[in-house]
């Protein structure tokens, strides 16, 4: 068995043994997520992000999609998922009217070509600062927890991030990740 498939079986075992933090409490109720706050890194944490997704893209997805007003639209890209907002949406001080989601976490679709000045403006340093990709991470929060009884650490992060991408010309994508790797 390989180390990919050890380790992603440790991970479900820790993780169907953990409390259930997927499940809808008052505190990560799915229904009451705002997209704003959620894509400025503002107030949610990361089981609250997780419990969004899995409702937004599981067997509830219709019901999720209906609530919110949202529709889904063909992507070019395989990496996320995007999608049409019925009423646009105000963040970092822009509107947007749509959103998409990558692996962990929203992103505001936001027409400006150039994602210097947002970048700027939020405090988000460039990785990669090319004529044709911008990728840039502001660390919002970071938390190493280590596991009782266990060698294991989990690692919290919540990241804003501003990037461009080949299949959005002309678009700049802001928003937050959300995640928790296993160290």
């Amino acid at each position: 068995m390989s180390f990919y498939r050890d380790g992603t079986l440790l991970l479900t075992a820790f993780l169907l043994g953990a409390p259930a933090v997927h499940a809808a409490t008052a505190e990560h109720d799915p229904t009451k997520i705002d997209f704003a706050k959620l894509i400025e890194c503002a107030t949610y944490d990361v089981p609250s992000y997780n419990d969004f997704a899995m409702w937004l893209t599981g067997p509830e997805s219709a019901a999720a999609m209906k609530l919110f007003g949202i529709s889904e639209l063909p992507s070019d890209n395989p990496l996320l998922r995007e999608f049409q907002l019925a009423a646009p949406v105000s963040v970092f001080g822009r509107q947007t009217s749509r959103i998409a989601f990558a692996s962990s976490g929203p992103l505001a679709v936001l027409d400006e070509p150039d994602p210097h000045p947002l970048a700027k403006t939020l405090g988000v340093t460039a990785a990669v600062d090319q004529p044709n990709k911008f990728l840039g991470a502001k660390e919002i929060m970071s938390n190493r927890e280590q596991l009782e009884n266990s060698d294991t650490v989990l690692h919290t992060v919540i990241s804003l991030n501003v990037s461009t991408d080949d299949s959005h010309p002309g678009k700049t994508l802001a928003g937050c990740s959300y995640s928790i790797e296993v160290e």
